[in-house]
């Protein structure tokens, strides 16, 4: 198979899972590598043995570059895009593809006008753990879907996390940050959703960093940082979703599946791995589903499909209908919180197509 040039455009905290990641398929490989920050650029090139460490800039006119892989911050991730669509080079970017949906859709007309690949994270979905939990829905373990559950629920990322400032700016808060992951694999498992409802609060009016090397640095927060809303899916499904960095402590699930003959325990879908258990209607215990997927895999394997799918002109999995569509749906948590009302969701992204059990660590078909 043909390998894509790729070249990284953000080299920060996110990089080096994707310089590592990348490293075990062979449909692409990274030949660049640019920052705002040339000299970091350089760090990481010099770290993960990338041949050229360059000046974005140069990166998106280097004629030598097929794909840019975009992890930037998110305000940038849709103008980094748009760049490298307009350079001619196929994109995939960091979660989230855009904070609109109109920029999104934007992204979406200009990747098809210029017959060109966009694709977008997560890619945790592609995971044992989610595609275990995948071909359970699939096979009938549960029965027919009927509703679910998903909590992501924490107190923010200023004691931990180097530079958090933008976790509390637009286009953060525990919705656009974590939501995509949420959202992503509840499409994965259940189909595109139809409308959603939504409250949502912000707690506190600043956050004071603890971790290093800004401890002591206060954040305004300029994004909701706590909310409760429902998913109806276009399958019947009704999902109840949390979302916050307002709590300190709690006991909740990541996301738990009810069929009619049973539920469904799904892993964290941050990672890519994690235990699936199944309780049937006549079982005494849950037990655990036995993974038909390679484990060990990690982030950059949504590019690594989209390079293969380019190559061999299949449509790839973590796609820009899909990013769009998660898109739509954040938007439209907002606006029903603002609003009072169920908002539709007018995008619409097919389930992507499962990955084939059996496959070793590196294959994607």
């Amino acid at each position: 198979m043909r390998k894509l040039r790729a070249g990284v455009i953000g080299c920060g905290a996110i990089s080096p899972a994707y310089f590592k990641g990348c490293a075990i398929y062979g449909a692409l490989e990274i030949v660049a590598c640019a920052d705002l920050d040339v000299s970091r650029a350089q760090a990481r090139a010099a770290e993960f043995g990338v041949p050229r460490a360059l000046a974005v800039d140069a990166l998106l006119a280097d004629p030598e570059i097929d794909l840019v892989i975009n992890l930037t911050v998110p305000q940038a991730h849709a103008p980094v895009c748009r760049a490298a669509l307009e350079a001619g080079k196929h994109a995939y970017a960091e979660k989230p593809l855009a904070l609109t949906r109109a920029d999104a859709a934007d992204l979406l007309a200009l990747a098809q006008a210029r017959g060109l690949r966009l694709g977008c994270a997560p890619d945790t979905f592609l995971g044992a753990g989610l595609q275990t939990s995948r071909l359970a829905v699939d096979e009938g373990m549960i029965g027919e879907p009927v509703a679910a559950v998903a909590f992501c629920c924490g107190h923010g990322h200023e004691s931990w996390h180097p530079s958090p400032q933008f976790y509390y700016q637009r286009g953060g808060g525990p919705l656009f940050d974590m939501g995509p992951y949420y959202l992503t694999a509840l499409v994965n498992l259940l189909g595109p959703a139809r409308r959603v409802s939504a409250s949502t609060r912000t707690t506190f009016a600043t956050r004071t960093i603890t971790s290093q090397p800004l401890a002591g640095t206060v954040i305004p927060v300029e994004t909701p940082t706590h909310l409760a809303g429902t998913i109806d899916f276009e399958c019947g499904v009704v999902a109840t979703m949390v979302m916050s960095f307002d709590l300190w402590h709690h006991n909740l699930p990541r996301i738990e599946i009810y069929g009619s003959e049973g539920s469904l325990v799904v892993p964290d879908p941050n990672h890519f791995d994690g235990a699936v258990l199944v309780r049937r209607h006549d079982e005494r215990e849950w037990r655990t589903v036995a993974p038909r997927h390679a484990a060990g895999i990690g982030r950059g394997t949504g590019v690594a499909d989209m390079a293969a799918a380019i190559v061999t002109g299949r449509p790839h999995r973590a796609s820009d209908a899909l990013a769009a569509h998660v898109v739509d749906i954040m938007q439209a948590f907002d606006e029903s919180s603002s609003s009072g009302r169920h908002i539709a969701i007018t995008s619409r992204a097919e389930r992507p197509a499962a990955l084939p059990p059996g496959l070793p660590p590196g294959r994607l078909d």
